[in-house]
């Protein structure tokens, strides 16, 4: 493992740092997401590159006007494709090739004043090549209360310290990330093959490599969640898709927890399918046996909601069994419907190959 020497510090110094952040359609946060960069209380140079997506709203020229607000300290490029990982290898690029440290942040995120003093001082102190800590939903309206705790808690999104919590110590993944840049450039950035799920990826290859990523609950960024029941089923079921993606690549990662949800919406729809035939055949014990399996999951959704829903309005609790369910069924219908498009092609193009390299068009402009 390396040492972590590019990120060290002489006494009276901090290492430049180079921020990165990505924007799609993202006017209504922007600005205070730029604001919480400059906001930070290093005392080191500190600069951000922006990657704008082709959005529909005026992202571009907001980006535009807080650029020249900051002067030389932040720069705007175009994503011409609008994907996240291709925009963050665009801004990467972008930035001051003599910086040592990269930390992402989006149009979404607002960092705390200490995020990057302590996420530089963790680099230093533990050798590590990523260093992240844990996504906090900040909802405002009572459904984005709903999916703000969801999103915090076992029974929304499984076990990951970076949504749930935990002691600080070795990880597979954290919530955004602040690298090295040699790292960085040995890997050639984010893999763009994955629209989602590539800060992921990344942090596998990061351990491949015998790197260290590292994770610490101080290092708490808050995000604004989906306001809205498609806006939410849309970002899940896209969740969905790319961990099967994922366990596609890298068969090796498959567990009980992703397992979880495909298995719930497979189960359901088994018994709806039976409760079809037994009301055709006019049959009650394959009425009642279908009534099993929904049932048990939904008195497993409702028990876990009344256990995690302490300190909710009495409207955000009566939202959160159903953003619970919206979650679950989303999530897993993606991974399923990947799945089967991967199976279906497979069928028709048997000689293809399946995998997904790790590479990326930008590798030589990343360093």
């Amino acid at each position: 493992m390396r040492s972590g020497d590019e990120a060290s510090t002489t006494p009276g110094t901090s290492p430049a740092v180079s921020v990165v952040m990505t924007a799609l359609e993202e006017s209504r946060y922007l600005g205070d997401a730029v604001a919480s960069v400059f906001a930070q209380d290093y005392d080191g140079p500190l600069e951000l590159v922006v990657a704008v997506g082709p959005s529909k709203d005026n992202t571009e020229e907001l980006a535009q006007q807080l650029a020249a607000r900051y002067g030389d300290r932040m720069r705007v490029h175009k994503n011409p494709t609008g994907r996240t990982p291709a925009g963050l290898n665009i801004a990467i690029a972008g930035t001051d090739p003599t910086t040592s440290i990269i930390v992402r942040t989006d149009g979404h995120a607002n960092l705390p004043p200490d995020y990057v003093r302590t996420a530089v001082e963790l680099l230093t102190s533990t050798g590590a090549a990523n260093v992240g800590g844990m996504m906090v939903p900040d909802g405002h309206t009572p459904f984005e209360q709903a999916v703000a705790r969801g999103m915090s808690e076992r029974i929304g999104l499984g076990s990951a310290s970076f949504h749930v919590g935990g002691e600080a110590g070795p990880a597979l993944t954290v919530y955004l990330g602040v690298f090295r840049r040699d790292v960085l450039a040995r890997l050639g950035g984010f893999n763009e093959t994955f629209t989602r799920a590539q800060d992921w990826e990344l942090n596998y290859r990061i351990r491949e490599l015998g790197e260290l990523v590292y994770f610490d609950p101080r290092l708490q960024v808050h995000y604004r969640p989906r306001p809205n029941v498609r806006g939410l089923s849309k970002q899940f079921r896209g969740s969905g898709a790319w961990r099967w993606q994922i366990i596609r690549t890298y068969p090796g990662t498959a567990s009980l927890r992703y397992l979880a949800a495909p298995a719930a919406v497979l189960g359901i729809a088994a018994s709806v399918l039976a409760a079809v035939a037994g009301a055709a055949s006019q049959s009650v014990p394959v009425l009642v046996g279908s009534a099993v399996l929904p049932a048990g999951y939904l008195l497993v959704v409702t028990a876990g909601a009344a256990l995690t829903r302490r300190g909710l309005s009495a409207k955000a609790s009566a939202l959160y069994p159903g953003v619970l369910v919206a979650m679950h069924m989303s999530w897993g219908s993606g991974f399923l419907t990947a799945a089967a498009k991967d199976a279906w092609s497979a069928l028709r193009a048997p000689a293809r190959r399946r995998s997904v390299p790790a590479t990326n068009p930008r590798a030589d402009r990343i360093a």
